[in-house]
């Protein structure tokens, strides 16, 4: 208490002789005997306000020794409202009661208590946060995924990686809500900030299981699942060599099959499985020999050609076999003629053609081109994401599964 609150305000000898033997208890950290003093004060009768405050205030500090929450609670209470405490002060003592309410699970007086500590002008974030959990823990997902959203967006804005908690939290709170499009985006902001496998591997599947998805695109699928090494079983690069052969890409066929090899993935298993891959790498160098062969006769008919589909392939097709730059050329000069039938596939392919190239900023200025509902846009945004990459210090910090104050 301010000593412009106590001038003049005395504690009568039958108060005060309980009362400082029970703060003499305290300083030598005898809690329970301290609390057993003060109560000699309950049936002292007509008690002046300000000798019930500094009693209230007394047993506070016990409460808080102790480790007491219902005793600081109930100490507390009247001890802000006396209307006795300066704005430091009083902002602290309401901070201690929000916490004692939250060890107890009392989340709607929580809520309370920090709404009126904010209004007050405190603005320490571990309060937000507790806060925020306490919405949570209320099943009030909505207001807490309001108040995570608004943090993230804060920290977006000011430039710094959101702690992996927030996200967390978030992405929980979407589930509850069963928000599809706002699980969907949080999983997102996990690729950005904090890239791990699993959250890469959640992320592409909910492309693929969008009703909007357009099978063509599954190829292109697999090529960002390469990419950032989402390629682990058999069947992946399998499947994968298979779609490039049978889209006209032999070249970008055999490569995918030498990758598998190269990581002990493909060339073990049964002998079906051996006969398989076998039967595949072989009709492959076939199409890929002859390919060759073919590609050089076909580029004045698709110069000629008013689709500039044919030059967006062929280019492409030069593109997996290492000419980079005569495919590219070929790729744009397809992309500029027009008449193109998928206009945005041109445009994924070519950022992606980009990317084996090594022209990073070129891949991410083309992929930022790409519109469409049918999984082009989505794929061409994760390769932005995948290629600008992300220097975030991972906090491993789990869903609150219980009343743990916030630190």
């Amino acid at each position: 208490m301010s000593a412009a609150y106590a001038e003049g305000e005395t504690v009568r000898p039958e108060v005060g002789k309980p009362l400082q033997a029970a703060q003499e208890l305290l300083r030598n950290r005898k809690s329970s005997e301290a609390l057993a003093k003060l109560a000699e004060l309950d049936s002292i009768p007509n008690k002046t306000p300000y000798e019930i405050y500094i009693a209230d205030r007394t047993r506070v500090a016990i409460a808080s020794m102790s480790g007491d929450d219902a005793l600081s609670i109930q100490s507390l209470e009247p001890v802000i409202a006396s209307g006795r405490l300066q704005t430091a002060e009083l902002l602290t003592f309401i901070q201690a009661l929000a916490g004692a309410h939250y060890r107890r699970s009392e989340y709607d007086k929580v809520i309370t208590w920090i709404t009126r500590y904010q209004k007050e002008g405190g603005d320490d974030p571990k309060m937000r946060a507790m806060l925020i959990q306490s919405y949570y823990f209320s099943n009030e997902f909505g207001r807490a995924e309001q108040e995570l959203r608004a943090d993230l967006q804060a920290d977006e804005k000011a430039g710094r990686v959101p702690p992996e908690q927030t996200l967390q939290l978030l992405l929980s709170c979407t589930q509850k809500l069963n928000d599809k499009l706002g699980y969907t985006d949080v999983i997102e902001k996990f690729v950005v900030y904090y890239p791990k496998k699993e959250h890469w591997t959640e992320l592409i599947y909910r492309v693929q299981a969008k009703s909007t998805f357009a099978p063509r695109l599954l190829l292109d699928v697999y090529r960002l699942k390469s990419s950032i090494g989402q390629l682990s079983t058999p069947t992946d690069f399998i499947e994968m060599a298979e779609l490039s052969r049978v889209a006209g890409f032999p070249a970008e066929a055999q490569k995918v099959l030498e990758q598998g090899r190269a990581s002990g993935v493909l060339g073990t298993g049964t002998d079906i499985e051996l006969n398989r891959q076998k039967r595949l790498r072989d009709l492959v160098n076939k199409d890929a020999s002859t390919d060759l062969k073919t590609m050089a006769q076909g580029e004045a008919d698709a110069v000629k050609s008013k689709d500039g589909s044919a030059l967006v392939n062929l280019g492409y097709a030069y593109v997996t076999v290492g000419e980079f730059d005569k495919g590219i050329g070929m790729m744009e000069q397809g992309i500029r003629k027009g008449e193109i039938k998928r206009t945005e596939d041109a445009k994924l392919h070519m950022g992606y053609a980009y990317v084996l190239a090594g022209r990073k900023p070129n891949a991410i200025q083309m992929f930022k081109l790409v519109q469409g509902t049918d999984g082009t846009a989505d794929l061409a945004r994760y390769w932005i994401v995948h290629l600008s990459g992300s220097a975030a210090a991972p906090v491993t910090a789990a869903v609150p599964s219980g009343p743990a104050p916030a630190q």
